[in-house]
């Protein structure tokens, strides 16, 4: 049985569909499943472990892909999504529609778990964790405590050593928060932290830790999970970043806006979310105004916060 997915977008719009994916190989455990989504997202597919085989495919253009037993919408409900999958000549097509209306108003996991659940295949939602990676010369892991002593918040939460990344990089500037702030929390951190970025943020990284004192990892996106994974804090936007701590449980400091959380950010796990309450267009060049509501130290008095609770804490009651 061959089953095609699209989902052709960014790294956080891949792991928000982690749980989708594990239902289907669930589903289907004898099945080769094609995903078809951006090439370089390589490194995180081979993480999931619910993908056969990545066919790159760079937003919505035709998917090199003929006659799937089952093809699987996972990109959105537009026409042209549809009609991409169509052209396959799939025997069976899965997708937003009549049978299944979409709602604006719902988590993105949800989203797609849903999708699966009315057409018979179970996704759980809490699934969404990735393994540990390897370990690798250089890179520090999180570990147990080495008097196996249990860490705040049970037996199974590893004690973390590595750095705190800061990531000030988004898709678009709407969920940019400005330079300077980053800079400054940077400069509160100190040698801690590790400024990241894309190849194409490398000027915005170095910038942000030339003037804050931090270090700079410009890498391949394996790094960056590597990284993210043994960090032991992520300060970030809601940007592809943000879901890796959420997908390795990696405590983190989340700044939102124009987009609510309750759509995008994390439900469960040592998080800190800020957000004012604001929603606009995240599709903007400029800093959306609930965004630069967010003051350095509400960042920086998250940040010492963070900890291993069993669910996320909200910093708008008390920054609002």
């Amino acid at each position: 049985m061959k089953v095609l997915v699209l989902r052709a977008l960014g790294l956080g719009d891949l792991l928000t569909a982690v749980p989708a994916l594990r239902g289907l190989r669930r589903a289907f455990p004898d099945a080769e499943i094609t995903l078809a989504a951006p090439g370089w997202l390589a490194d995180a597919v081979d993480r999931i472990d619910a993908v056969d085989r990545l066919l790159p495919t760079e937003g919505l253009e035709p998917i090199d892909f003929r006659e799937p037993d089952l093809a699987v919408n996972l990109h959105g409900r537009g026409p042209r999504s549809v009609d991409l999958l169509r052209v396959t000549g799939p025997k069976r097509l899965i997708t937003h529609g009549t049978h299944v209306p979409w709602r604006d108003d719902q988590h993105e996991i949800d989203r797609w778990c849903r999708l699966l659940a009315r057409y018979g295949i179970p996704a759980d939602p809490e699934n969404l964790h990735l393994p540990p990676p390897e370990p690798r010369p250089g890179i520090p892991t999180a570990r147990q405590n080495a008097d196996d002593s249990t860490p705040p918040g049970g037996a199974d939460m590893p004690v973390r050593s590595g750095p705190i990344v800061v990531h000030p990089g988004a898709s678009h500037g709407a969920r940019r928060w400005p330079v300077e702030r980053f800079t400054a929390v940077v400069r509160a951190i100190g040698a801690d932290a590790v400024v990241t970025g894309s190849p194409a943020e490398a000027g915005l990284a170095r910038a942000v830790a030339s003037a804050g004192a931090g270090r700079v990892q410009i890498g391949s996106l394996g790094e960056l999970l590597d990284l993210v994974a043994s960090a032991r804090a992520v300060v970030c936007g809601d940007t592809g970043v943000a879901h890796v701590a959420t997908a390795y449980g990696t405590p983190s400091v989340l700044l939102f806006g124009p987009v609510s959380p309750e759509h995008w950010g994390p439900r469960s796990g040592p998080h800190k979310v800020l957000w004012h309450g604001r929603t606009g267009d995240t599709f903007a060049d400029e800093p959306d105004p609930g965004l630069l509501e967010i003051t350095v130290e509400e960042v920086l008095t998250a940040l010492g916060g963070v900890s291993w609770p069993g669910s996320v804490s909200s910093a708008r009651a008390m920054s609002v």
